[in-house]
């Protein structure tokens, strides 16, 4: 089997980390050759790029993640030229912009299977109804031409469904899988707190994401003075880089919480095991997520989480006996959950390892290669060996 991969972006984040993850995956399968096709990756959010060889990764200058009209149209022939050379067998996209062009294209030279990974909704609640009226309309053209959809959590696969994207025998669910064993063996390295400014004593509140809208770093700043003041051995870590770093830390020094609020800026995935292996708990209060990855991450460290109830959050922050799930924007819901969790040790222990537990079953990321090279070995038999 020939496979190509397309992805709008390769920076430090979930979707990038599981598709690279995918491929790397597919790569050791006997008789399967597996390219990836990116845009170009630059800004605060870093690149990981350098996790793949220049024999995987085929870059596309013009696609970008911004809509350019001309931009696109060249990605597009990029696209098409490249499935032509290679002749794969799967196109399998990834993200909003790769999603469409990278399936547009493969539709095109007519490639035998178009798979789409719904890492996230490109639609919902948190942008205009114009917007939506755009997204929707070109998530059901892509669909129209799509031989099965991949869903990170069930709820991406109601909400598309629901949009009328494609039918329900065209979906599969399976979870963006991760190494788990730095997280499991996590621990509390005193010395790295020390480098943080951490005491032994302190209990750390931690947020893992970009910094940047949507991820709802907003709403725990709304509640971070009164909830600081409450606690005095209280410290928030913001793990992540972004557009909107800047502006954070201009907040955290008008507030008067310089010393509460910690930025690490942005660190490789490696390093985030270490960084929760220092968290008593972790939150999360993203307006827009598939599985936010953090999520499952530090439940497999034993830590609970509060979590806004958003896409698949529920699937994996379940309420008394993985954490805490809030509707979103609820921010006095948020503040009562972090201060229950502060003020009991056994909840929170409690908690985290029912949380290690569920994600030992289902975020092996073996599992999810596995799964995907099943799913792709079905889809070949079915409709290139006729």
């Amino acid at each position: 089997m020939r496979i190509i991969h397309v992805i709008t972006r390769l920076i430090v984040g979930g979707a990038q980390e599981n598709t690279i993850a995918t491929v790397l995956g597919l790569k050791a399968k006997p008789e399967v050759d597996v390219y990836l096709v990116s845009g170009p990756t630059s800004g605060p959010e870093g690149s990981l790029e350098d996790r793949l060889s220049p024999d995987l990764l085929i870059k596309s200058p013009h696609l970008v993640r911004s809509v350019s009209p001309l931009q696109d149209l060249r990605a597009l022939i990029e696209l098409t030229k490249i499935y032509k050379n290679k002749k794969p067998h799967i196109v399998h996209t990834h993200s909003g912009k790769a999603g469409f062009l990278g399936r547009l294209a493969a539709k095109i030279v007519n490639i035998p299977i178009i798979i789409h990974t719904i890492h996230g909704p490109s639609f919902g609640r948190f942008q205009s109804s114009v917007a939506n009226l755009i997204f929707k309309s070109t998530e059901r053209i892509a669909g129209s031409f799509t031989t099965h959809f991949i869903s990170v959590a069930d709820a991406m696969t109601e909400l598309y469904l629901g949009a009328g994207i494609g039918r329900r025998e065209m979906y599969s669910t399976i979870y963006s899988g991760f190494n788990l064993q730095p997280f499991l063996t996590a621990r509390n390295d005193l010395q790295l707190r020390s480098q943080y400014g951490i005491l032994p004593e302190d209990i750390v509140i931690g947020k893992i994401a970009r910094l940047t809208k949507l991820k709802g770093h907003d709403d725990l700043f709304k509640i971070a003075p009164e909830l600081l003041r409450e606690h005095p051995n209280v410290k928030i870590m913001l793990v992540g880089d972004g557009l909107w770093h800047q502006r954070f830390k201009r907040l955290t020094e008008d507030l008067g919480l310089i010393n509460r609020i910690i930025f690490t800026g942005l660190v490789s995935p490696e390093q985030i095991p270490g960084l929760i292996g220092l968290m008593d708990i972790v939150v999360h209060l993203s307006y827009r997520e598939g599985i936010a990855r953090s999520l499952p991450q530090a439940m497999a460290a034993g830590k609970p989480v509060v979590a806004y109830d958003c896409d698949g959050a529920k699937e994996v922050c379940i309420p008394g006996k993985t954490g805490f799930l809030i509707a979103a924007g609820d921010v006095r819901s948020v503040h009562h959950a972090l201060k229950a969790l502060i003020e009991n040790c056994n909840m929170r222990q409690t908690l985290g390892m029912n949380g290690q537990r569920l994600v030992q079953s289902k975020f092996a990321v073996e599992s999810m290669v596995e799964s995907i090279y099943v799913l792709y070995v079905k889809l070949y038999k079915k409709y290139c060996q006729k």
